[in-house]
């Protein structure tokens, strides 16, 4: 099932089959909206001087009406070098990169985001979707459901070359329990564990590039840490932070010298989220020290970079799982620095820098990609403040 790697936007594509096989086809399309709130373009506006260089997109057939957004949002802006001059500045250049990206199930994460962002600077995408999840997935793709967010700068749609089976919480299939191998949501799925993954990917295209850890569970999340079980705390760290360890040790020696890996944290890992419970912040502060740990050891042995961003709150399906998700997006456009609502494609963006060569020199770093709200020591909103004249955005 190998596949050739097309330059730019231009992706190789694989015929859709039946049951087991998560190979499926993509079909190129022009503008419409980006990233987890389908109302905002934030590739309408510019405020970089930054570009993702790309090719020329393939012929489309059909169009889908661009969302408008008064919103201001970084992007890297991708062009056509056969009919545009090249533009100053310096280019986000993943062409002939291949990117690994685990833990995307739907349009509304920050994986999807990261998906869309190094698809628009070059690279090329294959996606690991939890097996329960995998074929409401695959469906919802062949059936154009996700085809306005996978539209790229330049107006052609995000190519994925292959979808693969993945349950990040079983190295291999010895640690598969009887219960989930006759679990009918398993029913026709194979070579779905983080090892087996890892060979397939290795006999299907040889080496990566680029891996993304993109996948957390609690299954005690809205339980205070001090009523969590032993079994839930362990669940969260085995599936939320373990599973890193696992995909980088299993993908990091199929990776090519000079790669990158990236995860994604949160701040309750250094700060009192209430909440945010069942292990949780616990497994975020393992995935952080695991960063620094692994980019020692990754580094010397391999070459490769490991790096994480800590974002801000998303309304993501996730996300919704902690029961508080708007509370939080409100605190953050509140007493952030910056007054307004993260966007997925601003993770996206600064996600495709820290995985390009543009950040070669960094690696076993927490990057903060939150509108600040991790520099804050206040709540600027309390009654305590009174007339103190807080600056706010009005």
């Amino acid at each position: 099932m190998a596949q050739t790697i097309a330059s730019g936007l231009q992706m190789m594509v694989v015929k859709p089959s039946v049951a087991a096989s998560s190979s499926f086809k993509m079909i190129n399309s022009s503008a419409a909206v980006f990233g987890a709130n389908p109302t905002i373009n934030s590739y309408s506006m510019l405020s970089s001087a930054s570009y993702i260089a790309s090719v020329k997109p393939l012929s489309c057939n059909f169009t889908s009406t661009p969302s408008k957004s008064n919103k201001v949002i970084t992007r890297a802006v991708s062009q056509s070098t056969e009919s545009k001059p090249t533009l100053p500045g310096l280019p986000i250049d993943l062409r002939g990169k291949r990117a690994f990206i685990a833990g995307i199930a739907d349009e509304n994460g920050y994986g999807w985001a990261i998906a869309k962002s190094l698809a628009a600077a070059g690279a090329e995408i294959l996606i690991g979707t939890w097996v329960p999840a995998l074929n409401i997935f695959e469906t919802s793709l062949r059936r154009g459901k996700f085809d306005a967010s996978r539209v790229l700068p330049d107006g052609s749609l995000m190519e994925i070359t292959k979808v693969y089976p993945l349950d990040a919480v079983f190295d291999n299939p010895e640690d598969v329990p009887e219960d989930i191998k006759a679990n009918r949501r398993y029913t026709g799925y194979s070579n779905w564990t983080v090892q087996e993954v890892a060979e397939s990917v290795k006999k299907d295209f040889g080496t990566i590039d680029i891996l993304v850890h993109s996948l957390a569970n609690g299954p005690e999340v809205s339980k205070p840490l001090l009523e969590t079980s032993r079994k839930g705390y362990l669940a969260a760290i085995s599936a939320s932070s373990y599973s890193f360890v696992s995909l980088l040790k299993h993908f990091v020696p199929i990776m090519n010298p000079g790669g990158a890996t990236l995860s994604l944290t949160h701040n309750a890992s250094e700060r009192i989220i209430p909440g945010y419970g069942g292990g949780m912040s616990s497994a975020k502060a393992a995935l952080e020290s695991d960063t620094r740990v692994l980019a020692f050891e990754a580094g010397r042995r391999y070459k490769v970079r490991i790096n994480t961003i800590s974002a801000g709150p998303l309304r993501s399906r996730a996300a919704k799982a902690i029961g508080f998700v708007d509370t939080m997006i409100e605190y953050s456009i509140n007493n952030a620095p910056l007054q307004k609502e993260l966007a997925a494609d601003e993770v996206g963006n600064a996600a495709a820098f820290l995985l390009s060569p543009l950040s070669s020199a960094i690696t076993g770093s927490v990057v903060y990609v939150d509108n600040g709200l991790n520099a804050m020591g206040m709540a600027v909103d309390s009654p305590v403040f009174g007339d103190r004249n807080i600056p706010k955005d009005n």
